[in-house]
């Protein structure tokens, strides 16, 4: 019955004797570095020019107090390698100096006081003007102390610059993702997408000079986290991506051959068609739907614009059809005596989902005077530039992926002033040279269309689809060639149209020769990559 007593006396002895041990020996137990407190949506972008200011930036987005840091010269490879791998071990921060910079071994002196840290260990050739004691770094630190700071998520562009600001990360328990060599942009890598998307709600640092360029970095880590991937890939439409689209109007089969079937059927339709291409492909291929949202129309209509704009509702069951399967649909306008905008606006429920691109077809973009199939029509680019620049704020307000916008074009004349386009890092901008004619005529409109065109668009030519059309063959030469997007078309009011990248299609696939007056039969169309 006293033995409960007797051991807590026992007990109460061995910790007075620990204590005062502790007490007299005067040691103190090591502090923890604690981490910067930062929301889960924080974007820091760590992107200066100098390896040596990027290693204090990271230190200072990822640690908010560190009992010491370790330093070393940027251009001494292997004192940045001993650096690095003792301060993952002690948990603080690696921090590099320029021997040529006074400021920028200043800003390391400046970081350690900001730090709280007792102690430093130089590596290689280092002098720092402090007071701060130098010593041996401890064998193993004290892990990072979270309190209420997220564990953040690092994007590095360049591990092999970076060994100093990794090494912190890796020090501060941050979750580090590298991109694949040769790749600047996040939204153009599966992997780093998937990445991201599994880190959402968590702060995210990009790490590299080449992040300077980058444009939005909260919209770029915003769309990466939303998990959407083209096929097994990025999120670019034309990075490394080529599509075979099914082409028409639901519930009209004269318009192309989407409108054949229902949208299970369509589905079908366009994975087997797909099939049909990959082996003349360097790069995956993906079946993709266009679905014709705005027909221009003979007659002009109550509305007078002599465009006949199908509701929401009769392309939702096409596009959800297309979500399921993992393909991405296509809204093609063609706006008559309205304007590309007012008819984009129209569908901005649908132009809200990350799947769902958008195609303007100038040729029916008519004046008050005229007529569909009487004149050609055409577009300004001031008009397209104001397209393109409210559905680059859909995207970025709304955090979605990257968009295609495809510009279809078979005249000069039917693009005033296209040099200046404007480009949007949340699109990427396709000129889709739409083919009449012999496969003379079309090549010679192909290259005539690409002179004054401004940097960076994407190119896609049509091809007439028949069977038996000579033009199949032409097409798959097209593909195994340089050029950036092939494409056959289904007819619309009589004339073929396609989305961005397609070559001519197989004998599943017929389509109008050019003219209303012709006999022709429905295609579809294939998409290629930039």
């Amino acid at each position: 019955m006293r033995s409960r007593p007797v051991r807590a006396l026992l007990a109460l002895a061995v910790t007075g004797l620990v204590l005062g041990v502790t007490a007299c020996s005067g040691a103190a137990p090591t502090p923890r570095p604690t981490l910067a407190r930062a929301s889960s949506d924080t974007v820091t972008v760590v992107a200066e020019r100098s390896a040596a200011d990027r290693s204090v930036r990271t230190s200072r987005a990822l640690f908010r107090s560190a009992p010491g840091a370790v330093v070393a010269p940027a251009g001494d490879a292997d004192a940045v390698r001993d650096a690095a791998s003792a301060a993952v071990r002690a948990h603080v921060p690696a921090l590099l100096v320029d021997p040529g910079s006074k400021k920028a071994t200043a800003a390391v002196t400046d970081e350690l006081e900001r730090l709280g840290a007792s102690w430093y260990r130089a590596f290689g050739d280092v002098t720092l003007d402090t007071q701060i004691e130098e010593r041996d770094v401890p064998e193993v630190g004290r892990q990072a102390e979270a309190g209420r700071a997220s564990r953040q998520t690092v994007l590095v562009a360049d591990r092999s610059d970076e060994a100093a600001a990794v090494a912190t990360a890796r020090a501060a328990d941050a979750q580090v993702v590298e991109m694949p060599s040769g790749v600047s942009d996040p939204a153009a890598s599966g992997a780093v997408v998937r990445a991201l998307h599994g880190a959402q709600g968590r702060p995210t640092l990009l790490l590299g000079a080449s992040f300077a360029d980058l444009g939005d970095p909260d919209w770029v880590v915003r769309a990466a986290q939303t998990g959407y991937r083209i096929g097994g890939g990025g999120q670019r439409p034309f990075d490394g991506h080529r599509y075979t689209a099914l082409y028409g109007a639901p519930g009209a089969p004269v318009l192309g051959v989407l409108g054949e079937q229902d949208p299970a059927a369509s589905v079908a339709r366009a994975r087997k068609l797909a099939e049909q291409y990959r082996g003349l492909s360097d790069v995956p291929v993906t079946p993709a739907f266009e679905v014709i949202a705005t027909v221009a129309a003979g007659e002009a209509g109550d509305d007078g614009d002599y465009s006949r704009e199908l509701p929401v509702s009769a392309l939702e069951p096409y596009v959800d059809a297309a979500h399921r399967a993992g393909m991405p649909t296509i809204i093609d306008l063609q706006p008559g005596r309205s304007d590309f905008l007012a008819q984009a606006e129209r569908y901005e429920s649908l132009l809200s989902r990350p799947d769902v691109w958008l195609a303007l077809d100038p040729e029916w973009r008519l004046g008050p005077d005229q007529v569909p199939l009487r004149q050609i029509g055409s577009v300004s680019a001031r008009e397209v530039n104001g397209v393109s620049e409210w559905l680059a704020g859909l995207v970025r307000r709304e955090g979605l992926p990257p968009k295609a916008l495809v510009l279809h074009q078979f005249r000069s004349s039917m693009v005033t002033d296209r040099g200046s386009l404007t480009s949007h890092p949340e699109l990427d901008l396709l000129v889709h040279v739409d083919g009449q004619g012999s496969q003379p005529d079309k090549q010679a409109t192909w290259k005539a269309l690409h002179d004054g065109g401004p940097d960076g668009l994407h190119w896609g030519v049509e091809e007439l689809l028949r069977r038996g059309h000579p033009d199949a063959d032409a097409g798959a030469d097209h593909v195994r060639g340089a050029t950036d997007a092939v494409a056959g078309h289904l007819p619309v009011n009589g004339r073929g149209f396609s989305t961005a990248w397609r070559a001519p299609l197989s004998g599943d696939a017929k389509r109008c020769a050019g003219r209303a007056d012709r006999a022709c039969e429905g295609g579809a169309g294939f998409v290629g990559r930039s």
